[in-house]
């Protein structure tokens, strides 16, 4: 799958699901969140939170739910994902058990993957020359 968003340090890519999902990577396959330098830290929680942002405003959700596990692979990653009461899982976790068959009318994600990637790539990214923090 190719990247919603990518630069020299982290990548965005689309998790196929009936509600929004996002993750954020590192390129470098850091194991643990502790090894990634500090201006790259500062990078993904900024991403982090404006993706939030943007999925509570154009979704209106019940819950963001975020998450950083890396058991089965393990490279810095985090989950972004707009929960309902509606979908399939809620209130469980996306990896849980599934409680009822869901068929979400949601606002385009579409729509909504390039209204975030527009606002991305005007992001200013202060670590690019200072990675050795």
């Amino acid at each position: 799958m190719s990247p919603l968003y990518e630069n020299e340090h982290i990548k965005i890519e689309i998790e196929p699901s009936e509600i929004p999902w996002l993750k954020i990577f590192t390129q470098h396959p850091y194991k643990e969140m502790s090894e990634v330098p500090g201006e790259l830290k500062f990078e993904i929680y900024y991403l982090l939170d404006m993706i939030e942002k943007e999925m509570l405003n154009y979704y209106r959700p019940k819950k963001i739910n975020i998450a950083s596990f890396g058991n089965y692979m393990p490279h810095v990653h985090w989950h972004i994902m707009a929960r309902f009461e509606e979908d399939s899982y809620y209130p469980e976790p996306m990896w849980g058990t599934k409680q009822r068959e869901a068929n979400l009318d949601l606002p385009s994600f579409k729509t909504f993957c390039e209204n975030l990637k527009k606002s991305v790539d005007f992001l200013p990214m202060s670590h690019k020359n200072n990675e050795n923090d």
